[in-house]
């Protein structure tokens, strides 16, 4: 046995570690939430929190991807409202500017993408910088397209956020998962995935190897964009309408499931099926929080503190092992 499989086995059982982990927190959660209240445990909740995670699952899907490589995008919560911004404002009702908008708006997210890993190759500068940069330019050239909500989207627009599988599964909550797995697949099973994971673990000895490390960047980075433009699509399926302060909590919110999945903000520990837990964690939370009538804002300083707390024990676990 080689010393990269024998490195790929301890990524992989600190991942379920971390994962048994949100899967014994997501229990204690729903039980504390059924002893508050009656309607907490009900399936209409559970397939209520189950949708209102979409947004949360695609745009921390690509998070994950940067933080992998030890990197992060700042850049993502921009990115949704300038595409929430774009997709209503362009389409305006018509129904046959629907394909084209969506596939410009993800093209232009991927390009935005590429231009943060192009900037992080080219430069040097940690992602943190770079993203947080882009991302002061896309919210600043969304407030130039529009001050307030604009545009408006097709009947059958909402398809995508109400619409319902047989069971009654959110189609849009779904897509996320499927989006998952596929991304769970690529990491475990692909080259490409194992490249994500030694960039992560070990930037100079990826190059010293020989490994593909800018390109890994680069692709990381516009898969990120792209989930995050598709879930500026999506809240805009939503909500009817775009505003250009859509994303504004998102960026905060995408680096939660992250971390509290298991990956680490270092890189080259993690995977997405963490992630996904995380954000059914948070998403729960969230739901439990507005059932004790407690406000948005203190809902964010949870989330805050559940990022410190989580970051805390996995630092420690990492320094142990």
């Amino acid at each position: 046995m080689n010393s990269s499989s024998i490195k790929l086995g301890s990524i992989f059982n600190s991942s379920r570690a971390a994962i048994a982990v949100v899967i014994a927190l997501l229990v204690i959660l729903f039980a504390t939430g059924v002893l508050v209240s009656d309607r907490f445990g009900t399936t209409r909740n559970i397939f209520n929190v189950y949708e209102q995670s979409t947004g949360l699952a695609l745009v921390s899907l690509g998070q994950t991807l940067a933080v992998l490589t030890g990197g992060i995008d700042l850049s993502v919560g921009s990115v949704i409202s300038l595409a929430s911004m774009l997709t209503s404002g362009l389409i305006n009702g018509d129904q046959s500017m629907v394909v084209p908008v969506i596939a410009g708006v993800l093209l232009l997210g991927i390009l935005i993408g590429a231009v943060n890993g192009g900037v992080i190759i080219a430069t040097g500068v940690h992602p943190l910088i770079v993203t947080l940069g882009t991302g002061a330019v896309i919210q600043g050239v969304a407030l130039l397209y529009g001050l307030g909500p604009i545009g408006k989207v097709p009947k059958g627009f909402d398809y995508f956020a109400y619409g319902r599988l047989p069971g009654g599964l959110s189609i849009g909550a779904t897509f996320a998962v499927v989006l998952s797995l596929l991304a769970a697949f690529l990491l475990v099973k692909t080259r490409l995935g194992r490249y994500i994971y030694a960039v992560g673990d070990d930037p100079h000895a990826a190059t010293l190897m020989g490994l593909p490390k800018t390109r890994v960047i680069l692709l990381v980075y516009m898969l990120s964009g792209l989930f995050a433009a598709l879930t500026g699509v999506y809240l805009v399926s939503r909500f009817g309408v775009g505003q250009p302060y859509t994303g504004a909590n998102y960026t905060l919110a995408s680096i939660t499931p992250v971390v509290v999945g298991g990956t680490m903000l270092a890189g080259g520990r993690g995977g997405v099926m963490g992630t996904l837990l995380g954000v059914y964690l948070v998403s729960l939370l969230n739901n439990l929080l507005n059932f004790l009538g407690v406000s948005t804002h203190i809902q964010l300083v949870a989330q805050g503190l559940v990022i410190i707390a989580a970051v805390s024990v996995y630092v420690e676990k990492r320094r142990i092992a």
